[in-house]
């Protein structure tokens, strides 16, 4: 029996999050080793087991794979999670690519200045509800179906929980104007895989505090890095 996938990151939301997400919805249970330390880092970087030197990295059926969108299209292929044929695959790319936009900006706005916090939740909220909602709560409304693709529960619709979960922390009301995207939440959430996801104690990380931010500037030495600055986000790779 081949042994459970084994994630390498470092003990937060970040990138790996949404392959925690897909494991759990596949009902795949899964290992974590955590780089708690800039030098743990280094270590797993000499190990030879990073392709680019970066996390995250799963190891799964004997594979070492690296590339964030390349470990979730092959966790979503190999547990039924990718639809039928090639159209619904690409119906689920292009949503699921949307999305990442989206879930970029909350992902980094922990690095947002302090004194511009404000705004840039202002502007995920924005974007979140003239852009992104709109999108999905349209597709559900037209084709009438309990999930965003096809009849059945894809990649597409866990990835969508989830961003509309991490929105809600920026504003528990957001989705007010969506009645559609309200009753998506609500059955997806209940499905109990998913549900069991969501309870206290599961393998799901919370938002990223202080001190989180923190550790993982020291892991990944964010501090003495170089900063691209848009707008009032500083983007970087974590």
């Amino acid at each position: 029996m081949a042994g459970k996938p084994k994630l390498y990151y470092f003990n937060g939301r970040g990138r790996m999050e949404s392959v925690r997400w897909l494991l759990a919805a596949a009902d795949v249970e899964f290992e974590e080793e955590f780089s708690k330390t800039a030098e743990d880092l280094q270590n797993l970087i000499k190990s030879g087991k990073l392709m680019y030197q970066q996390v995250p990295m799963v190891e799964i059926d004997g594979m070492k794979i690296v590339q964030t969108r390349a470990i979730l299209r092959y966790i979503a292929a190999k547990y039924n999670l990718y639809g039928k044929d090639l159209k619904e695959q690409t119906l689920i790319d292009m949503y699921v690519e949307g999305m990442r936009d989206l879930y970029d900006l909350i992902m980094f706005s922990p690095l947002t200045l302090p004194e511009e916090r404000g705004k840039t939740i202002s502007f995920i909220l924005e974007k979140a509800t003239g852009r992104f909602f709109p999108v999905y709560e349209k597709v559900l409304k037209d084709h009438g179906k309990n999930y965003l693709v096809g009849n059945q529960l894809s990649w597409a619709d866990i990835h969508l929980l989830e961003l509309i979960l991490m929105v809600e922390e920026c504003k528990s009301d957001v989705l007010l104007a969506f009645p559609k995207l309200q009753e998506f939440k609500a059955r997806i959430s209940k499905l109990p895989r998913i549900q069991k996801f969501l309870q206290p104690g599961s393998q799901r990380q919370p938002p990223m505090d202080d001190a989180g931010l923190e550790a993982a500037k020291k892991i990944f030495k964010l501090e003495k890095g170089m900063f691209y600055k848009h707008g009032s986000i500083i983007l970087a790779e974590f």
